[in-house]
């Protein structure tokens, strides 16, 4: 039995998931879960990376331990963060997470040497607070890029770690409005502009690409050999690889943010699509994920973490369930990206305090009344006439969510791929083995999982 293995790591966990091909049908295994979690570090909101590192490796080496020892090895990762490394190849640190608040005060600067409309027509990314160009312009202003002599996003970082080679992957970088949309390499015009050096960044490599083996001293520690490949490494573009659509779909990405978009062969770059702070972001095939942010399963998360996880995820849906209240708020109000305390920030945006239960059906039609929001815009801005709506990733086994999506938008909302983002990651690597093109690979996808439709 040929065996792959996805490392796929989000903002608040990782896991390792182990994938085969048997009788046709694409068989998931979890062989390892681990937390993650930025770190406050002297007020500065910050990643752990040397915990990251020991959990991949532990990780990978738990294959040794079952006797399943994995040909290939990716790694995805949320976008938009990177590590600095000097001429020695020793990190800069810390590897700033992306909440951190660093940004707000650059990103007027930023627009004086590059207005939103220019950054928009160049790179088709949508306008966040957190993005790398805003990073990277704050390292510039603190000296810490003076110091710099490499750039590795987060996954790339990792596969770095564990090989000794260093490679840039597209859709990652991708996500950090520093790419020309149509030219799909880095934009010197605006790395220029900032003063960014343009010697930090690689040629791009593409899903697929071997990175190399495992590092003499890697071999050691996990107890065998294998090939490090660069998956689609932004997680949301290996959840929507993972996605059996069409030109009629559209699809959600639900886990710490809920990402609502299309597949397009050509960027949208309208200046529609820009005030509607649609992104363009790179995918498998140099397909473009015409998408937008949505804060999704975060909301729910840091409300349980202030209620100090006395309930459970299906406890505070059911509380929801039995309110009848209905008003709405902003999903992506700033006030919400970091919030001290999340039920503070909602019940602010709300102008009232209120009990868990209608405090948390205002989550949950504040949602669907985004994605209903999305699906018009992507409809009107991409031509489209959309009557599915795929929804993949940890939300997806919402019910509540699901039924009030399809409720409120009226489209046939179809559920499945709870695991999409590493089952997107593993098709990277079976289409590298088996030599087959992504629409192969999600026929591959409709023969071993059992789509549903919600009923509401």
């Amino acid at each position: 039995m040929t065996y792959f293995l996805a490392v796929d790591i989000g903002a608040s966990s990782g896991r390792h998931i182990l994938g085969s091909v048997n009788d046709g049908k694409i068989e998931l295994q979890e062989i390892y879960r681990f937390d993650n979690g930025i770190q406050n570090e002297n007020g500065v909101l910050v990643w752990d990376l040397a915990h990251l590192l020991r959990e991949v490796k532990a990780g990978i080496a738990k294959c040794k331990t079952l006797g399943r020892v994995p040909q290939t090895v990716a790694i995805d990762t949320w976008g938009v963060d990177y590590v600095l490394l000097d001429e020695n190849e020793n990190e800069l640190l810390p590897a700033v997470a992306y909440r951190d608040a660093r940004t707000a005060a650059v990103q007027s600067q930023v627009h004086a040497l590059l207005s939103p409309a220019l950054l928009y027509a160049h790179t088709g990314i949508q306008h966040q607070n957190f993005n790398t160009l805003y990073q990277l312009f704050c390292d510039k202003q603190s000296g810490k890029l003076q110091k710099a002599a490499h750039f590795l996003m987060m996954p790339d970082y990792l596969s770095y770690k564990l090989t000794g080679v260093m490679k840039n992957e597209y859709t990652n970088a991708s996500t950090t409005g520093m790419l020309g949309a149509e030219s799909k390499t880095w934009d010197t015009d605006i790395l220029s502009a900032l003063e960014i050096p343009k010697t930090l960044f690689l040629p791009l490599s593409l899903p697929g690409t071997e990175v190399g083996a495992f590092s003499e001293d890697v071999q050691r520690e996990v107890g065998f050999n294998a090939t490090v490949l660069l998956a689609p490494s932004h997680d949301t573009a290996s959840a929507v690889a993972a996605c059996p659509i069409d030109e009629q779909s559209v699809y959600i990405s639900s886990g710490t943010w809920s990402l609502i978009g299309t597949e397009n062969a050509h960027p949208v770059l309208s200046a529609q699509a820009q005030k509607a702070n649609f992104t363009n972001e790179g995918g498998v095939e140099y397909r473009f994920r015409f998408l937008k942010n949505i804060m999704g399963m975060w909301l729910f998360q840091n409300i349980r973490k202030d209620l100090g996880k006395k309930y459970t995820y299906d406890e505070m849906m059911h509380l929801a369930m039995e309110s009848d209240y209905r008003k709405t708020f902003d999903c992506n109000d700033p006030s919400l990206t970091a919030p001290e305390h999340m039920l503070d920030a909602i019940s602010a945006l709300l102008g009232e305090e209120l009990v868990l239960g209608d405090l948390l059906s205002a989550v949950y039609h504040s949602l669907a009344q985004s994605y209903d929001t999305a699906v018009r815009e992507i409809e009107a801005l991409s031509g489209k006439a959309v009557s599915q709506i795929l929804i993949v990733g940890g939300g997806s086994k919402d019910r509540y969510l699901n039924a009030l999506t399809a409720s409120v938008t009226g489209k046939t909302v179809v559920t499945g791929l709870s695991e999409a983002t590493a089952l997107g990651n593993l098709l990277s690597q079976i289409m590298y083995r088996k030599k087959i093109s992504l629409s192969e690979a999600r026929l591959l996808v409709k023969q071993s999982f059992d789509l549903k439709e919600t009923i509401v």
